[in-house]
């Protein structure tokens, strides 16, 4: 987990804005499949969001945890969908490495 100043988070809403979630939480909650498929979208894609259908008011707490989980930093909650950036192992598919350091 990177911890990110005001201008980072901007870039990255500005980036997660026109992504739909790729994640959803349902009736069964934060399951381990849950926690595994943001963790693997999060290497794909480095930024995602996710929907909560279910446990909307648990949403804060549900997603703290989940970014913890899968070693990645909650960048915004807005409504019912939390996106989550983490930057990829792979450097090529470092899209936003070196925006992020210029505004550090």
């Amino acid at each position: 987990m990177i911890d990110l100043n005001s201008k980072q988070r901007k870039l990255l809403e500005k980036a997660a804005h026109p992504l739909s979630p790729l994640v959803i939480v349902g009736q069964e909650g934060v399951t381990d499949g849950v926690t595994a498929m943001l963790s693997s979208q999060l290497e794909k894609h480095e930024l995602v969001k996710l929907k909560f259908n279910e446990y909307k008011e648990e949403k804060e707490e549900l997603a703290a945890g989940l970014a913890q989980a899968t070693n990645s930093t909650l960048v915004r909650i807005i409504g019912n969908i939390a996106t989550f950036y983490r930057e990829s192992s792979d450097e090529e598919k470092r899209n936003f490495k070196r925006q992020l350091d210029k505004l550090a």
